[in-house]
């Protein structure tokens, strides 16, 4: 297990026609060893960009990413975070290639990024077991995107991600764009693969309830600011920031998504 964590992360970007903005604004994040962290927050909070400074797919303006507790240098970021850090993209299908079967994609991360190497078998063989081990049927590798579901293609992707054997999960809105009875079965799937894997885990989420079932901790993100963390139990009960009681306020069933908390995320303490 191994730990990342942000420091003091900057980024702006350009809007056409309004000039430029913070998209996250002096933003620290800690991922202890094996933890679950969710991170919530609208569309727009700073979220996804967060994520790709995290795994090396953006240069912050200003701060540092620290991983194990040593400093990344930016030039270095991508190269020394693919192999300890993955993503799982929002969009599941969008991220696969149309043009590659189920098999192609996985076999690309197996051979190129962790140079896995011997016969047509054994690759076959590992590519089995890491549908297997995502729920998904080793028949299922012989196809392309258009052919799968939203949420098979999901599982494809942190098939994809598990084949990299990461020490750090990084699923950025995993469930969004699904069904609910799918929506619950991916997550089930997450906390299953961290606690056999003993992976840390990064839930990004706009839905405090998805981050409840999953997370022991949960931090709130707005317009680029981290505005309240603590237990999802203590942020549902009693939120002290008029941002985190607007999410909350989102919720349908707000008296049904507190029930769906686990014992561990119940604490009335910070």
């Amino acid at each position: 297990m191994i730990s990342l964590a942000a420091e003091q992360i900057t980024v702006g970007f350009t809007r056409r026609g309004t000039g430029p903005f913070l998209a996250l604004d002096k933003v620290s994040l800690e991922l202890p060893p094996g933890a679950a962290v969710g991170l919530i927050g609208e569309s727009g909070s700073g979220k996804s960009t967060l994520a790709r400074v995290l795994t090396g797919l953006l240069t912050p303006d200003t701060g540092r990413v620290l991983l194990d507790g040593r400093e990344v240098p930016p030039a270095q970021a991508a190269a020394r975070l693919r192999r300890q850090v993955q993503m799982i993209f929002q969009d599941a299908a969008g991220a696969l290639n149309p043009r590659q079967t189920v098999f192609a994609a996985l076999a690309e991360v197996l051979t190129v990024i962790r140079r896995l190497r011997g016969s047509r078998a054994a690759l076959e063989a590992c590519i089995a077991d890491l549908l297997e081990q995502v729920g998904l049927p080793a028949g299922l590798a012989d196809r392309y995107p258009r052919e799968l579901s939203g949420g098979q293609c999901q599982r494809v992707c942190i098939a994809r991600a598990l084949a990299v054997e990461p020490a750090v999960l990084i699923a950025d809105e995993p469930v969004s764009a699904l069904d609910v009875s799918v929506q619950a079965r991916i997550l089930k799937l997450l906390a299953r693969l961290r606690r056999e894997r003993g992976l840390t885990l990064l839930l990004i989420a706009h839905d405090l309830a998805v981050v409840g079932a999953v997370c022991e901790q949960a931090v709130v993100l707005q317009s680029g600011r981290v505005v309240e963390a603590g237990p999802p139990g203590l942020l549902f009960r009693s939120p002290r920031h008029p941002y985190t009681r607007r999410l909350l306020d989102a919720v349908p069933d707000l008296g049904r998504a507190l029930q769906m908390l686990p014992p561990n995320n119940s604490q009335e303490t910070a």
